[in-house]
């Protein structure tokens, strides 16, 4: 009875509050009052008392539930832009902003492209991409401003970086740079795709990932730490702004991802050599983290599983919005005070996501999203002995000897977003 007792004294309604919450506490406190004469009655028994109270806890969560989701509706209403307009905003405020998104999908890249104009004309001249060799920085700066777009150039580069990254609307971002450069007046600054990695070496790799051996493959180091290096002496030391497109882990800034350590106090580790993290160690007002909607990862029975990302109370928001693609902030507002149970959360307490990023896009719900294009002859008789040397990360999937099982590969690489 105590439980009821309180329950009335909370919803009461008072003059202060929103017209809409206002409603809801309305009725709650009707339903409570209705629940506290039937449950004193003296022809009630005491089984019919326990139902009572189990119906009342069930219906004061889901009221709750309810009350909740307007609050996150009304929030987005509020505070949330169109995707394009949520990067412009941020960059008033920051020099940096990082896109971490789940690889091939076609719907960010084809994103990415569409926002070139904008970012032009609001003084961001550079994007940052993780596909791509700095040693042919010099090569795509040129394509960028020549009369002709070379689209088998532009695919050489990417063979030269990833011999399996055979996917058209990654090497289309340099093509809608070119179409944009491609109108501007005589004179103009132009616009620029910055490769942020280097060629790796494969072809070196002994089987086993130890430091004598990743020292061949990776010569110049740490890649996080290089690409932070590539962005820090490209623009930031010219007084320039960027927007990088990375896979998630890379654009981590304040979060640790956590690993097991034996002999760690709670036998967790944390991992904060990210290039995120590495650009926010030393340029933490500048720097901006945004997560593209994807599909997070649990681990069940030992396996690794793709789930809807905060037990699908994202897409059930997005849903209650008609879908409409936005972009909104996860700090210090109520949608980053939700709760996150994915392997993010490992070696967490109380793991909420605004832990993880800063900002958040929407643009399709996951059962929308789509892989991207494959092309076809990216890998071919003429370079396929160069693809099968230069392979990346060959201990990670099953042994590719020949064409056909490369493009298999590739294709099938590109279907990895089914949810």
């Amino acid at each position: 009875m105590l439980e009821i007792n309180r329950a009335l004294y909370l919803n009461k309604p008072t003059t202060e509050e929103s017209d809409k919450h206002l409603e809801i506490k309305r009725v709650t406190y009707k339903f409570m009052k209705l629940l506290k004469t039937v449950y004193n009655s003296s022809k009630i028994t005491l089984r019919m008392r326990t139902l009572l109270l189990l119906f009342f806890f069930v219906s004061v969560f889901d009221m709750k539930g309810q009350s909740n989701s307007e609050e996150l509706i009304n929030y987005l209403k509020t505070y949330a832009y169109s995707p394009e307009k949520y990067i412009i905003e941020k960059f008033k405020m920051h020099d940096v902003i990082l896109l971490g998104e789940h690889h091939m999908v076609k719907q960010n890249l084809l994103f990415i492209q569409r926002l070139i104009p904008m970012l032009y004309h609001n003084g961001i001249y550079t994007i940052g991409m993780e596909f791509g060799a700095y040693e042919n920085q010099n090569r795509l700066d040129s394509l960028l401003i020549a009369k002709k777009y070379d689209q088998k150039l532009a695919e050489r580069f990417m063979f030269d970086y990833n011999v399996t990254w055979a996917y058209q609307e990654y090497i289309d971002v340099a093509k809608a740079a070119w179409v944009f450069n491609s109108k501007l007046p005589k004179g103009a600054k132009t616009f620029r795709i910055l490769n942020l990695s280097y060629v790796y070496h494969w072809e070196k790799f002994k089987g086993k990932r130890n430091p004598s051996s990743m020292k061949e493959v990776f010569p110049k180091g740490s890649v996080d730490n290089f690409r932070a290096n590539v962005i820090e002496n490209e623009v930031l030391s010219k007084n320039e702004k960027i927007l990088v497109l990375v896979g998630t882990p890379h654009a981590y800034t304040k979060y640790g991802s956590p690993y097991f350590l034996y002999n760690s106090d709670n036998f967790c580790a944390y991992d904060y050599n990210w290039l995120g993290n590495r650009l926010y160690k030393k340029y933490s007002n500048k720097t901006f983290n945004i997560i593209l909607h994807q599909a997070f990862t649990e681990v069940k029975d030992d396996n690794y599983i793709l789930i809807s990302p905060l037990d699908g109370q994202i897409e059930e928001l997005m849903l209650k919005n008609e879908n409409r693609p936005i972009g909104f902030d996860l700090i210090n507002s109520p949608l980053g005070r939700i709760k996150d149970n994915s392997v993010h959360s490992l070696c967490y307490d109380n793991f909420t996501i605004d832990q993880l990023f800063d900002g958040y896009i929407f643009l399709k719900p996951l059962n929308e999203l789509e892989g991207c294009t494959v092309i076809p002859d990216f890998v071919n008789e003429q370079n396929i002995n160069k693809a099968l040397e230069q392979f990346p990360d060959p201990d990670w999937h099953p042994k590719v000897t020949n064409l056909q099982e490369m493009m298999e590969f590739i294709k099938v690489n590109s279907k990895q977003l089914k949810f």
